[in-house]
């Protein structure tokens, strides 16, 4: 009697798609992990404040804390992330967060904290933040290649979106429910597990970088890289503003509306999420579309930014405020999909994160200065008023760089440029979902 042949085995099929390497994957869920920690760590630090015995005032100071040194050594953040292995920088920026807050959070638990050990700390932050955000976003625009390049930035920051929605959600419950110390504590935690998955990133395949004439020098160069091409620098210019007067209106005058119109913080807090609902749905839209002419769709899609700030001029129902804030986070997101689909066709490998720099300082440099005047400006010329030209200036600015030539012509392409700047021209096109 002759033995049946045993059943062919079935060979398992793995479930992430072609464009989800392992790098990619680690780095967007050490980002969703680090995400949920710190938006709930945002609500906790300023509870944690006032617990204290702080003020308003001491909040602002904590968080200037914060904003200072994340200005100042991004650039610098930059040129060391195109120089040394970017995962090492990352790694190291992960345990100084998780070391200053586990600090910050022992001292809120047994009651000792003093306001100047809360900005040192969040300084520290701070600091790691300006190192880890150039070299986070260098080692994501490398992990990706090929023509799905703007799908896996979409999942990414779907990913990282939907963390800052449960994240400031879960923050605020635990806050309420366990007090400031806890939540402070976790985020140490998170930054200690997200540290632990980027030390597994592989930079087998990842070219050595040239060792360059020194730390100005590298600076020179990614100055030269950036001023080199008109759409960069002329969209970090108009975030430059966009994101100034967006600043003083969510955290100066959105408050304040709410307060005096809208029946209080809670309404507030309601729209907010709605905002966060919108960029989780505006990067969802984008794993499906795929717009031809990346710069123009993404900076068509910052004209709605205005509308929040209309409508609190106005200001209109809560019910309203909620639709305007969910459409500005869909839009919002298209651009910023957009936008680093664009970075990863156009700028070359080992100078991503010296221009990712460059992009970041100019893109926060004037909300410190935006969020000190709000309330000046709001007493010079009434709040209503302030509003307007909030709005005003997002329109105007978001006008003028739609006349840069590239900003209106730039093409998806399949193949980012070498190190060396070579590749397919910039305007030329390749085959696309969508149109733009």
């Amino acid at each position: 009697m002759t033995r049946a042949a045993p059943p062919p085995r079935r060979t398992r099929r793995s479930r992430r798609p072609d464009w989800a390497g392992r790098n990619y994957s680690l780095l967007t869920a050490s980002a969703f992990v680090t995400n949920l920690g710190s938006n709930g760590a945002l609500i906790a630090a300023a509870f944690a404040v006032l617990e204290a015995g702080g003020d308003g005032g001491d909040v602002g100071l904590v968080a200037a804390s914060r904003t200072l040194p994340l200005v100042l050594f991004l650039l610098i953040g930059g040129a060391v992330a195109d120089r040394l292995p970017r995962h090492r920088v990352m790694v190291a920026a992960n345990a100084l967060n998780c070391v200053s807050q586990a600090v910050f959070a022992a001292l809120v638990l047994t009651g000792e904290a003093r306001l100047w050990q809360m900005m040192l700390l969040t300084a520290l932050g701070g600091t790691g933040q300006a190192f880890f955000s150039p070299a986070a976003e260098g080692m994501l625009l490398s992990s990706v290649r090929g023509e799905q390049a703007g799908r896996a930035f979409a999942v990414f920051r779907m990913a990282m979106q939907g963390a800052a929605v449960g994240g400031a959600a879960l923050g605020g419950a635990m806050v309420a429910a366990l007090g400031p110390g806890w939540v402070l504590a976790a985020d140490a935690a998170a930054f200690a597990v997200a540290g632990s998955m980027r030390a597994l990133l592989d930079v087998s395949g990842v070219a050595r970088r040239a060792p360059g004439g020194g730390m100005l020098s590298d600076l020179r160069e990614g100055w030269r890289e950036f001023v080199g091409r008109p759409w960069l620098w002329g969209v970090v210019v108009q975030f430059s503003v966009a994101n100034a007067v967006v600043a003083a209106a969510d955290a100066v005058y959105g408050p304040l509306v709410a307060r005096d119109h809208l029946g209080g913080a809670g309404p507030w807090g309601v729209a907010l999420g709605f905002f966060g609902a919108g960029t989780v749905a505006g990067a969802l839209l984008m794993t499906r579309w795929q717009p031809r002419r990346l710069l123009l769709a993404g900076t068509l899609c910052v004209f709605p930014l205005a509308l929040p700030s209309a409508a609190l001029a106005v200001p209109v129902p809560v019910g309203a405020l909620c639709a305007v804030m969910f459409l500005t986070g869909v839009t919002l997101e298209v651009f910023g999909v957009s936008w680093m689909t664009a970075l990863h066709q156009e700028i070359p490998e080992d100078k991503l994160s010296r221009v990712s720099a460059y992009d970041w300082f100019g893109s926060i440099a004037m909300v410190p200065l935006a969020t000190a005047i709000a309330g000046p400006a709001e007493t010079a010329f009434g709040r209503t008023p302030a509003l307007w030209g909030c709005a005003a200036l997002i329109v105007v600015v978001t006008a003028a760089v739609l006349c840069v030539p590239d900003v209106r012509n730039l093409r998806r392409r399949s193949k980012p440029v070498t190190s060396g700047g070579t590749g397919t021209p910039a305007g030329t096109e390749t085959p696309a979902e969508g149109i733009g």
